[in-house]
């Protein structure tokens, strides 16, 4: 049971419904970029509500639902983000509604973020706000931090052009139904690398005649973690794992003559994480001269910090406190990343934590899964926030 009840704007007469469909998507899960299934389950289960529009085809298969108020164009347009894709982790838990794709299952609670937003859409369309619009977004691809950047290139969307954006993440081991919020960083910046070292395959027997990176892939990986020990090079907290190594091919008779380093950067600040990959390359080309070895990177999954105003986050805070819900700022940015900071980025906006119980699995474990109490709560929540803006 929740620690606290906020007062809903108006009850969800279909709640249990709702539970159902966060079920049925947890149990078809779609990794990022084809979550087709997914998102033509949730428009086809919209309708009820009635919104005014559906613009599909967002940065893919992400669309948006749009409800408009009483007078639509003598308010602002209030969006709300739900991330539509799961994860490549196989699920370790056993109820009726587990994944039924072998090795994809939603364990960053990306379900219950869309049935929470189906919640507002139920509220919307019993109480209609008095001015304005209010946006539901479904992003696709949130995971491998492509979605957000695709549909901010999507001229549809373009077109909605909200004034403001709003997005929550379920966090354990937060109280159940606590709400974590904080001005400027919020979330931390990160981005991929991979790496590959080329040398010159020989005959095992042979090594003389090859030139074999692995002496070359050691020292580089000694050196990536080197850069982040001494973090007085920089301005706040700056990481950088190591998540992947390999050395040529599994066959005993070969010298090998590549290898790959894989490496995720991280940092509070965007300077810093620049710093970062600026270090990384020039470890990269210092081992290759040393050993002889050629050299080709890539980045991938890159995320932005997601930074809050001020503004956006003193709405979340009130419309929680409005609601009688317990509300905590926090210190210091969460360590992993979200690219609704390419949202923040460009509007004015505030990504925020919703508590999902300190007995709850972390997210991304094989055996996490989404509260159902919480989807009326964060529902409530948005419902206020747009509320507190639309209806002045």
């Amino acid at each position: 049971m929740l620690p606290i009840s906020p007062t809903l704007p108006v009850s969800i007469p279909d709640l249990e419904e709702i539970v159902a469909l966060r079920h049925h998507l947890h149990q078809n899960p779609e990794l990022s970029g084809l979550e087709n299934e997914t998102s033509q389950t949730l428009q086809s289960f919209l309708q009820r509500y009635q919104p005014d529009e559906i613009v599909k085809e967002l940065g893919g298969t992400g669309f948006a639902a749009i409800f408009q108020g009483k007078e639509p164009k003598a308010g602002p347009t209030v969006l709300f983000r739900a991330e539509l894709d799961a994860l490549p982790i196989l699920e370790q838990n056993e109820f009726a509604y587990t994944s039924i794709q072998k090795g994809v299952s939603h364990k960053c609670g990306h379900d219950g973020h869309m049935a929470t937003l189906v919640g507002l859409a139920s509220i919307l369309h019993q109480q209609p706000l008095t001015q304005g619009q209010v946006v539901l977004l479904y992003q696709p691809a949130e995971e491998n931090g492509a979605g957000a950047w695709a549909v901010l290139q999507t001229p549809a969307f373009q077109k909605i052009a909200p004034d403001y954006v709003f997005a929550l993440h379920n966090l354990p081991p937060l109280p159940m139904g606590q709400v974590l919020v904080r001005s400027d960083a919020f979330a931390a910046a990160s981005v991929g690398l991979k790496v590959q070292l080329h040398g010159k395959e020989s005959h095992a027997a042979e090594p003389e005649n090859g030139l074999n990176p692995g002496e070359g892939m050691s020292e580089l990986i000694q050196a990536f973690n080197a850069l982040v020990r001494d973090q007085h090079h920089f301005q706040d907290l700056t990481l950088l794992n190591v998540v992947h190594a390999r050395l040529g091919d599994v066959a005993f008779g070969t010298n090998p003559g590549f290898a790959t380093v894989m490496a995720t950067l991280r940092a509070f600040e965007q300077d810093d994480l620049n710093k970062l990959k600026s270090l990384a390359i020039e470890a990269v080309k210092l081992v290759a001269h040393k050993y002889d070895l050629k050299y080709d990177f890539e980045w991938v999954e890159e995320f932005p910090a997601t930074r809050n105003s001020a503004e956006a986050t003193a709405f979340v805070e009130q419309a929680a406190q409005d609601l009688g819900m317990d509300v905590i700022r926090a210190a210091k940015p969460v360590r992993w990343s979200e690219d609704f900071g390419h949202f923040t980025h460009r509007y004015n906006g505030a990504y925020f934590g919703l508590g999902s119980g300190p007995d709850r699995p972390q997210l991304h474990h094989a055996d996490y899964d989404f509260p159902d109490e919480l989807i009326p709560v964060g529902a409530a929540l948005f419902y206020r926030i747009a509320e507190s803006i639309l209806n002045p």
